[in-house]
């Protein structure tokens, strides 16, 4: 089945207003900066995100967010994006915050239909207990808060542990980037640059992979590809340009 589309813009088309969308990339390492352009243009909004973080101010889900087209976001952390914190802040932005393995994990799930699982990570905090701020009001009270989650005990090698149930994840949409991908949506990640993608991948109903090379049927090595072609829906191959045009976070020199 050949999956390749044109363009960005027909890509993202019949993306809707209220979506949920999984994201793929760790900061602004791996992200499908393309699309997320191509949906910026697109107009689409009230829209719903699962992802590491929300890139910066200037960059990736930080330009969806400047122009208010997020109206949840599941995520591990603030990271560099001063514009994310702000409405955070305001209450201006729901923000469910997750620990990042939970987060990577509770993907992973929703990918391999897996309903929930559980997990010590949290447990005796306020992840487990309920009560994290993830909406405020403009007074600054919280106006949403988490809900407990169920705490079981299960023995680990004979010794009682308490574990959190976490429920997993899924999504209408996912976006992902590749640095190879074939006309059937097997896909190769460059290194650290595959980071939240395969997960973000595999739990969305509908993926959409942006490949920076667009590599012939069968010419990918079987034991390289690491996400199968059946995860994916539609592939968008880059232009030189638009494969190059990468950010960095942070640039550190000495």
């Amino acid at each position: 089945m050949d999956k390749v589309v044109q363009s960005a813009v027909e890509a993202v088309a019949d993306i809707p207003d209220g979506a949920t969308l999984a994201v793929g990339g760790f900061g602004l390492c791996g992200i499908p900066s393309v699309l997320i352009h191509a949906l910026l243009d697109s107009g689409a909004t009230d829209l719903e995100v699962v992802s590491n973080n929300c890139g910066v101010d200037d960059w990736g889900l930080g330009l969806l967010l400047q122009a208010g087209r997020i109206r949840r976001i599941i995520a591990s952390y603030v990271g560099e994006n001063k514009e994310f914190a702000r409405q955070y802040l305001a209450g201006e932005l729901e923000v469910e915050l997750t620990p990042q393995g939970t987060l990577a994990e509770r993907l992973r799930a929703g990918g391999s239909g897996i309903a929930a699982f559980y997990t010590r990570t949290g447990v005796g905090t306020l992840v487990a207990s309920g009560g994290l701020p993830w909406r405020y009001g403009a007074d600054g009270s919280v106006v949403v808060a988490s809900p407990p989650k169920p705490v079981e005990t299960f023995e680990v090698r004979g010794v009682p542990h308490e574990f959190v149930r976490e429920e997993a994840i899924t999504a209408d949409y996912a976006l992902v980037r590749a640095a190879a991908g074939d006309r059937q949506g097997n896909l190769v990640f460059h290194a650290s640059a595959r980071n939240f993608n395969p997960l973000c991948a595999a739990a969305g109903a509908v993926t959409i992979a942006e490949v920076e090379t667009l590599a012939p049927v069968g010419s990918l090595d079987p034991d390289a590809i690491h996400l199968p072609g059946i995860f994916v829906d539609r592939v968008l191959p880059l232009t030189p340009a638009e494969a190059s045009d990468k950010r960095i976070e942070r640039r550190t020199v000495s």
